[in-house]
């Protein structure tokens, strides 16, 4: 049983073909952890184009995977384990012979057809990305599936044979020879004729692989693969920057899974024919995909409609604040001097007020430090770099940092976005202070814009609150928003 709320603890173990792997959730059902997570690369599609045949090697490989796999959830004690096995599988003529296996030891499979496993990986990417508008994409070892998606729901899909284990021999055949495949594959594919202008979201784990690499050759500084983004031209470069480095420097380089790295030069090609088929806006890559995609199929509606990103910070500071309500009413105490923003950008300085209190167990001198790496490198979904950013730069303002934006955050968001949320730290800051972390003095007074004045009205009972440092904050929240400071009694 999970340790958290008392939720039962779920796994799924994925039979790709590729890799095996198990992974163990644990926690809430809209947001839960990964608990454990480990693969083991069985290579089940390594030569379906040859023979048609899983061979006897990866079938072993498989097998005391899925023996160890199944001890494990044992002595995880997970509730809910459920198997699944996608395109090599599927395809096999040695199938049922493989199922038949596999059910020895005590494993029900569900072979997913492709249009199950193109179900899964979109619904995976809106798990993290809610509002997520245009195609999916999840490059497995066997296939290729293609999603639309948009409104929070699966649309369109198919399911191509070009999975990254297949790439190799279709590549033998000429320097233009997969992107003519892919043409043919997806010609009569009219919704993709409307793709062009959308982004393209990148599932599986070759794609993020390369994505690690990009983010090593542009110096990227924020080491989140998830919601990264590329330009759609950064496809062909990889191709070419490929084709130049050294395999020895590629292992060296420790965001880089050495499994991964064979198949670099497959993938890379792949997506640079993806991007001249279907024209995308940009490229995003989502850390979910199949597997989250299968337990967000099993939720209802309203629980799909949770917001990970509240849940989660909501979740965080209930377990390192003193205070853990003082997040939610902190937020509804500022809003009014920020009532012009749009909702997207609401809940981002939501998200910080929930994060408010975080830091007061850390050091003092290095409060903001600790404020600014949670917003950043926290296990948030559904948020962006620049959302990190805004967040950090809130959080280490209302931690001490000052106004200013910081200059690390600089690569992430523009000027005016660190601007606008270290407003938010400061009205943070000054929430903090005049209430002590409780929320009897919040609830009781009201801070707004009154014509050119900041004005705090504070409860006739609650006047001496108003202390030297309160009334210092005050006014440097005031003048930083181009206001006087004024306080009230009511």
């Amino acid at each position: 049983m999970s340790g958290k709320n008392s939720i039962p603890r779920r796994a799924i173990i994925d039979i790709g073909s590729n890799s095996i792997r198990l992974v163990v959730f644990d926690g809430p059902e809209r947001l839960p952890d990964i608990y454990f997570n480990e693969k083991v690369m069985a290579g089940l599609g390594r030569n379906l184009s040859r023979d048609g045949v899983i061979d006897s090697a990866s079938i072993e490989v498989m097998l005391r995977a899925l023996r160890r796999f199944r001890r494990l959830a044992d002595e995880m004690d997970v509730a809910r384990l459920r198997t699944v096995a996608t395109a090599a599988i599927r395809e096999a003529a040695n199938s049922a012979d493989i199922l038949g296996r596999i059910g020895e030891l005590g494993l029900d499979v569900e072979l997913l057809s492709g249009e199950q496993e193109a179900e899964a990986a979109g619904l995976g990417v809106l798990s993290a990305i809610p509002d997520a508008d245009g195609i999916v994409g999840d490059l497995g070892g066997g296939s290729l599936e293609l999603i639309r998606v948009r409104d929070g729901a699966t649309h369109e899909s198919i399911s191509l044979p070009l999975g990254v284990l297949r790439l190799a021999a279709i590549r033998a055949k000429g320097k233009s020879a997969l992107r003519t495949t892919l043409g043919k594959m997806v010609r009569k594919q009219r919704w993709l004729d409307q793709a062009e202008g959308l982004p393209f979201y990148l599932v599986g784990g070759s794609w993020r692989a390369l994505a690690r690499l990009d983010m090593y050759l542009t110096g990227y500084p924020l080491p989140i693969i998830h919601h990264y983004r590329m330009p759609p031209d950064r496809a062909t470069h990889l191709v070419r920057s490929l084709a130049k480095v050294d395999r020895k420097k590629l292992q060296d380089l420790a965001t880089l899974s050495t499994s991964r790295i064979p198949t670099l030069g497959d993938a890379a090609t792949l997506l640079s024919a993806v991007v001249a088929h279907l024209g995308p806006s940009e490229l995003i890559v989502s850390a979910s995909g199949l597997r989250e995609g299968l337990m967000f199929g099993r939720l209802d509606a309203e629980t799909r409609r949770i917001d990970p990103l509240i849940a989660a910070t909501r979740m965080e500071g209930a377990r390192l604040s003193r205070f853990p309500e003082h997040g939610d009413l902190l937020d509804r105490w500022i809003s009014p001097l920020f009532g012009e923003e749009a909702p997207a950008t609401a809940r981002l300085r939501h998200a910080a007020c929930l994060l408010a209190d975080v830091g007061w167990h850390a050091n003092p001198e290095f409060r903001a430090e600790r404020g600014l790496e949670i917003a950043l490198h926290g296990n948030w979904a559904a948020v962006d770099a620049t959302g990190r950013a805004m967040m950090g730069q809130a959080l280490a303002t209302s931690f001490g940092a000052g106004s200013a934006p910081l200059a690390q955050l600089a690569p992430l968001a523009r000027p005016d976005a660190l601007k606008k949320a270290a407003l938010w730290g400061l009205a943070m800051r000054l929430g903090q202070r005049f209430s002590g972390g409780v929320a009897g003095p919040l609830r009781q007074s009201r801070l707004s814009v009154v014509g050119d004045r900041l004005q705090l009205a504070i409860a006739t009972p609650d006047a001496e609150l108003y202390g030297e440092a309160v009334e210092r904050r005050h006014r440097q929240l005031a003048v930083a928003m181009g206001l006087g400071s004024e306080m009230t009694l009511a």
